[in-house]
């Protein structure tokens, strides 16, 4: 039997979907108490003892999004020393890690961002998941995917008719990942091109439409996902 994959962020919203949604990997679910990434000795500790083939990290601070404005601290402590604290001991241990960034890490004002393309993350959020991608880049054996998930059903009544993205559901990410975990570098992962608008009115038709006025909000998220396609097929 393969050696297990490790998850951070046990008990978080993508983690309860993957361990309904993926039985082909040998996946070990960890929540905080068991493994504190703003400890070195927990992670050290979890490591040595179960062996771990490499490290699937969604553990983080996401949303509501305003948090990472008001309370900055907690937004670099989890998102970005956090990260990279597991970076440190996977190079000690040459574990490899997989790190779950964002679409929010480019800037959002032009949409189609290659994985090549510049990051220039226009909100706190994204430096902070920008911050975390920095440490795991300078360590070779690892994969960064930029993603923009949501819950199934999507979660809100409301929906914006003007901000374009990738909306893809935790479910359809779960069963994409034995095909990208042994990638590395960059890759975005997403599903078609469209509307938050169009992309909710597929799934509940009483979604109510909405327009975003907020200047400098991320309004053109779309990421090209030409790479994943290749991977995948």
């Amino acid at each position: 039997m393969r050696k297990p994959i490790l998850v951070t962020g046990g008990n978080g919203r993508f983690a309860k979907v993957l361990k309904k949604k993926n039985k082909e990997l040998n996946l070990k679910f960890f929540s905080k108490k068991e493994l504190n990434i703003l400890n070195l000795k927990s992670i050290e500790k979890c490591i040595i003892k179960n062996k771990p083939d490499m490290i699937i990290h969604t553990a983080g601070l996401s949303r509501p999004m305003n948090q990472h404005e008001s309370n900055i601290s907690k937004s670099i402590d989890l998102n970005i020393i956090g990260t990279a604290n597991l970076v440190k001991i996977c190079q000690k241990f040459k574990i490899k890690i997989i790190y779950f960034s964002t679409n929010y890490v480019y800037e959002c004002t032009k949409g189609n961002y290659k994985e090549t393309d510049g990051i220039k993350p226009i909100n706190n959020y994204g430096l902070s998941k920008m911050g975390g991608e920095a440490s795991v880049l300078m360590y070779k054996n690892s994969l960064v995917l930029r993603i923009q998930m949501t819950e199934k059903p999507f979660a809100h009544k409301k929906a914006y008719t003007n901000l374009y993205s990738n909306y893809i559901f935790h479910e359809d990410v779960a069963l994409m990942l034995p095909k990208l975990i042994n990638r590395f570098g960059i890759i975005n992962v997403g599903g078609k091109a469209k509307s938050a608008y169009s992309f909710a009115k597929t799934h509940n038709k009483n979604t109510i439409k909405a327009k975003k006025t907020e200047i400098g909000y991320p309004l053109k998220q779309t990421m090209n996902l030409k790479k994943l396609k290749r991977v995948l097929n």
